[in-house]
């Protein structure tokens, strides 16, 4: 087993665990390749929820220009409701997982198709 397919399982077992997710895996392997090198370290395979700067950062790369959403208050709101459901105490919140929870959000699985 590779390097990444460990994180894709360690992600899988945070979607199970943490976030009561049963995983597409195949959709989690999508959006994991997605996150590029960022996976293979470690400040930034991990999303800091309680600053702004890193949240503006995932609506703005992620949701705006990978997900193709126009900017709203709905998106930070996804943002929200998915650390609320990775847990806010939760202190190692994986890009992936976060990208892969959005993405379920949104529908748009049809982008990584």
């Amino acid at each position: 087993m590779g390097k990444r397919d460990e994180l894709i399982a360690k992600y899988a077992e945070d979607l199970k665990v943490k976030c009561g997710v049963s995983p597409d895996m195949d959709l989690l392997t999508k959006v994991t390749i997605g996150c590029g090198p960022s996976i293979y370290d470690a400040d930034a395979e991990t999303v800091a929820s309680s600053q702004p700067s890193e949240l503006e950062t995932v609506k703005t790369n992620f949701l705006i220009k990978k997900l193709g959403l126009a900017d709203g208050p709905e998106l930070d709101a996804a943002i929200a409701s998915v650390i609320d459901t990775y847990g806010q105490s939760e202190r190692n919140k994986y890009r992936p997982v976060i990208y892969y929870l959005l993405t379920k959000h949104f529908g748009k699985e049809a982008v990584y198709g």
